[in-house]
């Protein structure tokens, strides 16, 4: 009977050493290390790229009906990120549309006044700058983003629906794609991607999982308004190339030939195959190489000059078409335009120059 009962002890005694251990081993456990390697890369990502990420905001004035105040009313919200540490932000352009006031909120909550540097309506891109900027500003390292390629991880970060500084996953989806800037312009080369975008991201950066910046996020594609897991965003390449023209001469410096086009509705309205030419600037390339726009004839009426078909072999259905291709030009380049001229096709060699 004794022994039975030191024996049952013993076994009791076992269970409750091992029964320690276990809690003494679950409580040593982090369960934090066991996020997996794509976690701890979007975690590490965020953790360093979000200081570089703003909340802007979009104010206009508008004057009150019965007291003629002039009230201050918010127009919506964006996303930006720091450009570089004297204060520059880059966001989109339909972000600050039509502001009377815009201000910059950084991650630490300050509020600040900005100005509006450059804007380019015709790539959704905007520069601003911050009024008494920290010193201790974060940026983003640029990436490459012809180096992308379609399922590779992408990351945004932005302001979803005032919600600040909210992380979203994906995949490039798709590269190449064309959407309608404000201008009605297209822009092109775009980046498609799963990344939920919503109402707020716009402006906001799209990174590679280096935590670089590959695209600036600009649309969504969804019947609701809501993210439906088609996204947008500006090539990171177009944006370093229209940014720094933004800082230094607030817009866009496309060459130019010296012509002005027919719109694309009259084009579209009698069918014309190609950009008719209604009118050629003097001492400009285009009068030097002698390109003909539109005139009257003896009875009154208007013919046509001389309709540009194509540049360097490229075809030129829309103003679009042709701004775009004078865009991927340097002042001084010579192109080679094929134009119509009394149903006659013709080229004609010009150089492009700096726009004025």
């Amino acid at each position: 009977m004794l022994q039975r009962t030191f024996k049952t002890l013993l076994i009791a005694l076992v269970f409750l050493s091992a029964s320690t251990l276990s809690s003494r081993v679950a409580l040593a456990v982090d369960y934090l290390s066991f996020a997996t390697e794509d976690e701890t890369n979007s975690m590490e990502v965020f953790r360093k790229a979000s200081p570089a990420v703003v909340y802007v905001t979009n104010r206009a004035y508008r004057r009150s009906m019965f007291s003629l105040n002039v009230q201050e009313i918010p127009r919506g919200s964006g996303t930006g990120f720091v450009w570089d540490t004297s204060g520059l932000i880059v966001t989109n352009f339909h972000v600050i549309e039509g502001a009377h006031r815009l201000t910059v909120t950084l991650q630490d909550q300050s509020e600040h006044d900005a100005q509006v540097i450059g804007i380019a309506p015709e790539k959704d891109l905007a520069v601003l700058r911050i009024e008494n900027p920290p010193e201790d500003l974060a940026t983003l390292p640029l990436g490459d983003s012809s180096e992308l390629e379609v399922g590779r991880k992408v990351l945004a970060i932005g302001n979803p629906f005032g919600l600040d500084t909210t992380l979203t996953t994906g995949v490039v989806s798709a590269l190449g794609r064309e959407i309608d800037a404000a201008s009605n312009r297209k822009i092109r080369g775009v980046i498609q991607t799963d990344a939920a975008i919503n109402p707020g991201n716009s402006g906001g950066p799209l990174l590679n999982s280096l935590g670089q910046l590959i695209g600036v996020n600009t649309a969504i594609y969804s019947p609701s308004g809501a993210s439906a897991g088609i996204g947008f965003a500006i090539p990171v390449n177009t944006v370093k190339s229209v940014v720094p023209q933004l800082i230094a001469f607030g817009r866009i410096q496309s060459p130019v030939i010296g012509v002005e086009l027919a719109s694309d509705a009259w084009i579209r309205r009698f069918r014309i195959p190609g950009v008719p030419v209604v009118r050629v600037y003097p001492g400009m390339p285009a009068e030097r190489a002698g390109l003909r726009g539109a005139y009257r004839n003896r009875q009154g009426g208007i013919n046509l000059g001389d309709i540009i078909v194509a540049i360097d072999g490229q075809r030129v259905r829309t103003n679009d078409d042709f701004k775009s291709i004078l865009e991927k030009t340097k002042p001084g380049q010579e192109i080679a335009l094929t134009v119509v001229r009394d149903k006659q096709e013709r080229e004609v060699r010009m150089p492009v120059v700096e726009s004025q």
